[in-house]
C-alpha cells in the first residue's frame, strides 16, 4: 500500500488526528519491548556484547528517541502529568545507552585519522612505539599549542627540511598519541558499559519499561486529541527548525575553511567550542522534525520510507557532531600531564584535522539545505 506524503503546512491535505499519534507511539513502544527482550536474550554482559546485543541496544535507543521526541512535539495532545514525568526518564535512558557506542566510534574515528595523517603502515595504537622519545615536558601540561610551537621552531630550516621534520614528528608522535587515546577512551567506554548495565538493572529503568509497556496498548491522550489535527504541531516543529537554520552562519559555512574556528580550537581553554552549539541544536530540531513527519505519515519502522533530503542533511549534522566531539577528545588528551612533545604535536595535528572535518560537514549541510530550499520554494 502506497504511503501518504502529507505536507503539514498544506491546509487542503487530509487531517491527521491524535489517533495517528496513538498508533505511532504504540508502534514505537512495541519496538522498545521487542528490542529489550532481544537485549536480554543475547545476554549483553561483556563489553561490546554480541552482534545481536549491539543491534538490540541500537533499536532501544531508536525507539526511546522517537517516543521522547513525539512527547515533546505533540505534548498538548497528551496527558500533561504523564508525559512530563516520562520525558526526562526517556532522556536519561537514551543518554545512558548512547555513551558506550559514542566512545567506541570516537576512538575508531581518531585512530583512523591518525593512521591517515601519519602514513603509518598500521593503526597508530598498534604501531611499535619503542622509537618514540621519553616524556620531557616535566610536570607542566602539554596542550595543542605545542603543535604550533614545534611547527614554528622549524622556521630556521628550509621548507623541505621543515616538512620532513613535521612528518617525522607526526609519525613518531602518532603511535604514542594513538596509545594514549586508546587507553583514555577505552577506559571511558568500559565505564559507560558498566553504567549502562547498572541502569538496565535498576528500579528506575524498570519503572520506565513498565510505563512504555502500558504505552504499547494504551496511549494517554487528552479528551480532544482523537479529533485534533496533528499538522499544526508538526508545522511548528518544522518552523523551529527553519528558524534555527536561518540563525546559522551559513555564509561562513559556504567556505570549506573557517580559520576563526581553527584558531579558537587551538586555545588551551577546555570549554566547548562556541560555534558548535547552534549546529548541535539544529541537529536535534531536525530529528524532531523527522519524527513528527513519521507520525503524520504512519511510518517510523526500520524498513519504512524516508525523506532522502532530510536524511542527507541529518547525516551531515551527525558527521559534524562526531568530528566536533573527536576534536575535543584530541584536545583533552593533549592536556595530559607529562606527555612527550611529539605526542602533543600529533594530537595537535589530529585536533586540527577534526576541526577541518567539522567545517566540511557544515559545508555539506549548507549545500544540501540550500538545494532543499530551492526545490521546495
Amino acid at each position: 500500500m502506497a504511503q501518504q506524503h502529507l505536507d503539514p503546512t498544506d491546509p487542503t491535505a487530509t487531517p491527521v488526528t491524535g489517533e495517528a499519534l496513538a498508533g505511532y507511539l504504540r508502534a514505537q513502544a512495541t519496538e522498545f519491548l521487542r528490542a529489550l527482550r532481544q537485549h536480554r536474550e543475547t545476554g549483553a554482559t561483556a563489553q561490546g556484547g554480541t552482534e545481536g546485543s549491539v543491534d538490540a541496544a541500537r533499536a532501544l535507543r531508536r525507539s526511546v528517541r522517537r517516543i521522547s521526541g513525539s512527547l515533546h512535539t505533540f505534548r498538548p495532545l497528551l496527558e500533561t502529568d504523564w508525559s512530563e514525568a516520562l520525558r526526562p526518564e526517556l532522556a536519561w535512558l537514551s543518554g545512558t545507552l548512547t555513551m558506550e557506542h559514542a566512545y567506541e566510534a570516537r576512538l575508531e574515528r581518531l585512530l583512523l585519522a591518525l593512521h591517515r595523517l601519519s602514513g603509518a603502515s598500521g593503526l597508530p595504537a598498534q604501531t611499535a612505539a619503542a622509537s618514540a622519545p621519553p616524556a620531557t615536558v616535566g610536570s607542566g601540561r602539554a596542550s595543542v599549542l605545542d603543535a604550533a610551537a614545534l611547527h614554528t621552531a622549524h622556521g630556521a630550516s628550509g621548507p623541505s627540511d621543515a616538512a620532513a621534520a613535521d612528518r617525522g614528528n607526526l609519525t613518531v608522535g602518532a603511535a604514542k598519541a594513538g596509545a594514549l587515546l586508546e587507553r583514555q577512551l577505552t577506559l571511558a567506554r568500559t565505564r559507560a558499559h558498566s553504567t549502562a548495565l547498572q541502569a538496565l538493572g535498576s528500579s528506575r529503568f524498570h519503572a520506565v519499561a513498565d510505563k512504555v509497556a502500558v504505552l504499547a496498548s494504551e496511549v494517554p491522550l487528552t479528551g480532544a486529541a482523537p479529533t485534533t489535527d496533528l499538522r499544526p504541531l508538526a508545522a511548528a516543529a518544522e518552523e523551529r527548525l527553519t528558524d534555527a537554520v536561518a540563525a546559522l552562519p551559513l555564509v561562513t559555512a559556504g567556505s570549506p575553511y573557517n580559520a576563526e574556528a581553527l584558531v579558537h580550537g587551538l586555545s588551551p581553554d577546555p570549554a566547548p567550542h562556541p560555534q558548535d552549539a547552534p549546529w548541535h541544536q539544529v541537529r536535534l530540531l531536525l530529528r524532531l522534525h523527522r519524527y513528527a513527519r513519521e507520525a503524520l505519515h504512519g511510518t517510523g519502522g526500520p524498513g519504512g520510507p524516508v525523506d532522502v533530503r532530510l536524511l542527507t542533511a541529518g547525516q551531515a549534522l551527525d558527521r559534524h557532531r562526531d568530528a566536533s566531539e573527536a576534536a575535543a577528545a584530541a584536545a583533552a588528551s593533549a592536556r595530559t600531564p607529562r606527555i612527550a612533545p611529539a605526542t602533543a604535536y600529533a594530537l595537535g595535528v589530529l585536533h586540527a584535522d577534526q576541526r577541518h572535518e567539522v567545517e566540511a560537514a557544515r559545508f555539506a549541510f549548507q549545500q544540501c539545505w540550500q538545494k532543499q530550499t530551492v526545490r521546495t520554494s
